[in-house]
């Protein structure tokens, strides 16, 4: 569609229209004009909004949608709705599904289901054959088929072998080899942070060294091999210490963190709710300071929801039988907010795209408009009303968020809340 958005405030410190506000014409899905007062003589929709403000697509590096096998959690059609309506034009898909994303047709399927809607989704494939650890899975192929990159989600390989391999393999091609973090063996059957809250509470914990002791072994391996490794979602201060260590060294290494781990403490979990379980669990308000100055410093990249439904029959159970995840596209913006700077939140939530070989064009003219619309004043209350998501397990659900999530022009589409 062809579109006038109107004064808009561009917040992008590397445009040269940064927090000005002007007005953006966009002719055939392409940035044709940015300036201060442009002449509707096309007869262009127009787009006017209260304390507009824009900046490029934001991207989020780990989603988790049901689909395929788990449509009862969510599905790609209504997932990419809801990136739309929370102001994501790019999401990296998670391959827990059922069947897991291990092979090129698993990939093709997932991208075909997106085809037409506004948010991109860019599928990650499974590093092992159904996420199992044991054998690599088709990488090469999958790659050709359109995988950004290869993690088994929220597990972590204990074959140290298998590691040094895909990082030696995936150099062929410039693949981006995924790790999560966590010694299994240390973890045991732990379901919260180790310390005082699960001693208060009586839960099995999970101490920090779990994630460390991994994330040392996966440096150590990346500096022998060299490639390319992401980190996601650390949580404890010593993690940040080590990757800033490793990025010292010149390893290309980047990591994230999940906006849970960002805001939230383990003491969220004394009521034994479990829309605060999660993986890798809440820590302590020391480890939470932590990665608040690990981002701003950039020794953590980017910043994603690790957005993860799951239905009402896996979370409204006994606190050490509920899965583990949260969903957090709907929230990501409002509560980021309360604790960072406007601009750091914008580079965040955008940083992800070149990390993951996607183009990161700015808002400038002759451009593809890759646009998130959003404004960042305000306050609100978090409710079950706003949860676009078909899972509703929300740990933000109460919550005080500040500003609004207008949507998104991307695609040549423009998707509005």
């Amino acid at each position: 569609m062809n579109l006038i958005i109107r004064a808009a405030r561009i917040i992008d410190p590397k445009s040269d229209f940064h927090n000005q506000v002007v007005d953006i014409k966009i002719n055939n899905g392409l940035i044709e004009k940015i300036a201060s007062n442009i002449q509707n003589t096309d007869n262009f929709e127009e787009l006017k909004l209260e304390n507009l403000h824009v900046s490029k697509g934001w991207f989020d590096t780990s989603v988790s949608l049901g689909e395929p096998g788990f449509e009862d959690r969510e599905t790609i059609a209504n997932g990419l709705q809801v990136a739309a309506k929370s102001g994501f034009t790019g999401i990296a898909l998670q391959p827990n599904s059922f069947p897991i994303l291990d092979n090129q047709s698993q990939i093709n399927f997932v991208r075909q289901k997106a085809n037409g809607f506004a948010t991109q989704l860019f599928p990650i494939g499974a590093l092992t054959k159904n996420s199992e650890g044991n054998e690599l899975a088709e990488l090469f192929d999958m790659k050709n088929a359109g995988a950004i990159a290869f993690g088994d989600y929220n597990k972590s390989l204990d074959n140290a072998n298998l590691l040094k391999i895909s990082l030696q393999y995936t150099q062929d091609f410039d693949g981006l080899v995924i790790a999560f973090c966590q010694d299994n063996t240390i973890k045991g059957k732990g379901l919260v942070n180790e310390g005082i809250v699960s001693t208060m509470l009586g839960l099995k914990g999970i101490p920090s060294l779990a994630e460390e002791l991994i994330i040392a072994r996966n440096l150590f391996i990346l500096e022998y091999t060299g490639g390319k490794l992401h980190i996601p979602t650390i949580s404890t201060a010593k993690s940040v210490q080590l990757i800033k260590d490793a990025k010292a060294k010149g390893l290309k290494v980047t990591c994230s963190v999940a906006i849970h781990n960002f805001i939230l403490t383990d003491e969220s979990i004394e009521g034994f709710d479990t829309r605060f379980k999660v993986s890798p669990p809440l820590r302590t308000e020391d480890d939470r300071k932590a990665l608040i100055a690990g981002v701003l410093d950039h020794t953590i990249d980017c910043i994603t929801s690790d957005h993860n439904p799951i239905d009402i029959e896996n979370k409204k159970m006994e606190f050490d039988l509920a899965k583990n995840g949260t969903i957090g596209l709907e929230s990501a913006f409002g509560s980021l907010q309360s604790i960072l700077p406007l601009d750091i939140i914008i580079e965040k939530l955008i940083s992800g795209r070149v990390i993951f070989g996607q183009e990161n064009k700015g808002l400038e003219e002759g451009e593809k408009a890759n646009i998130s619309l959003f404004n960042p004043e305000g306050k609100s209350i978090f409710t079950l009303e706003n949860i676009l998501s078909k899972s509703k397990n929300s740990a933000f659900l109460n919550q005080q968020l500040k500003g609004k999530v207008y949507g998104i022009y991307n695609q040549n589409q423009l998707i509005l809340s």
